[in-house]
């Protein structure tokens, strides 16, 4: 989920905390535990400040190591000691208990975006990405600023309000995954140019009723289309090129670092008189009729590298982030 979202729901458990009595009955505690779980629902995304080190380092370890099975408790310890610190003499079990299912909650709610975490870490570097949940979602943030408005001004106890929220939520969490279900298992009814093999990958959108998918079919084609309100429409086709500058470009760290992530890369090959422009774009991020997040990498004719990008950009900026006098 975004910085916005994890940040409602870290207050949202600070609420739903005061069900358990050692917290409602002491200041202090609930003082401790509304930090924790607010740092909590936070914490693994400090991963972020790898942004410094290079794109490629960010990308590759994004959600990683940071949401990994090890690093919850790690979390859970850090925030609970640090916090032990300077609140003496409250009950610290329930404190870690509080911070450590804001921990839990980021990664879980992390699983269901496009993204994904590699949260099965380490025994699996599989990225787990269930394509059921927007990164950004409407009904999930604005039900979490309502309870949080209500609580603030005493307009109800967080005993009712924090429970009512999390079991709405929960049935919206069952919807959407049967909802998405449902609709995956069918979509090769809903296509007219259906063949065996096709493999079909359902993607949230900001919009409940309009879904985007991607069909991989048995030759590594894909294909990107819209579901809307039930109807299915192909929009754009992508094939990847086989040509040497393609494999070699698999050498370089910033196109390694998009492979590692994405298993929907397709390649193109722009020749030009100085060399070669390969264009890695993952498939799943279609905008706008453009694939935003890409791995350029500029060759000389002996597929020397003049320049690389990997990284969130559109077409019209993707020359300011390379040698433009190439072009």
């Amino acid at each position: 989920m975004d910085t916005g979202t994890h940040l409602v729901i870290g207050l949202g458990l600070a609420g739903l905390s005061h069900i358990d009595p050692a917290i409602s009955a002491d200041t202090a505690t609930a003082t401790a535990v509304f930090i924790g779980t607010v740092v909590g629902s936070q914490i693994p995304d400090v991963d972020g400040l790898l942004r410094f080190k290079g794109n490629a380092i960010y990308i590759r370890n994004h959600r990683g190591r940071s949401h990994s099975l090890p690093a919850l408790p790690l979390w859970t310890l850090l925030i609970t000691g640090a916090l032990a610190l300077f609140f003496h003499g409250i009950p610290l079990l329930h404190l870690a208990m509080w911070v450590g299912l804001a921990v839990c909650f980021h990664v879980f709610t992390d699983c269901f975006n496009t993204y994904g975490t590699q949260a099965v870490r380490p025994f699996t570097e599989k990225w787990i990405s269930w394509n059921i949940i927007h990164i950004f979602d409407p009904f999930i943030f604005t039900s979490h600023l309502a309870a949080i408005f209500m609580w603030s001004f005493k307009i109800a106890s967080p005993t009712l309000i924090f429970p009512t929220l999390y079991a709405l939520i929960a049935l919206y969490y069952v919807w959407r995954t049967l909802d998405h279900f449902i609709i995956e298992k069918g979509l090769y009814r809903k296509d007219p140019t259906y063949q065996p093999g096709d493999k079909y990958t359902l993607i949230v959108t900001f919009n409940l009723y309009v879904w985007n998918v991607v069909k991989r079919r048995a030759n590594g084609t894909y294909q990107l289309g819209e579901l809307k309100n039930g109807k299915l429409k192909w929009l754009d086709t992508v094939t990847s090129a086989e040509h040497p500058a393609v494999e070699a470009s698999k050498q370089h760290e910033d196109i390694q670092a998009l492979l590692y992530f994405s298993s929907f890369a397709a390649a193109e090959v722009k020749t030009h008189r100085w060399g070669y422009e390969v264009r890695w774009a993952d498939v799943r991020y279609r905008h706008r009729k453009q694939y935003p997040f890409v791995g350029v990498l500029l060759m000389d004719h002996n597929f020397e590298v003049l320049d690389s990008y990997v990284g969130w950009v559109n077409d019209s900026k993707l020359g300011k982030k390379l040698r433009v006098d190439l072009y």
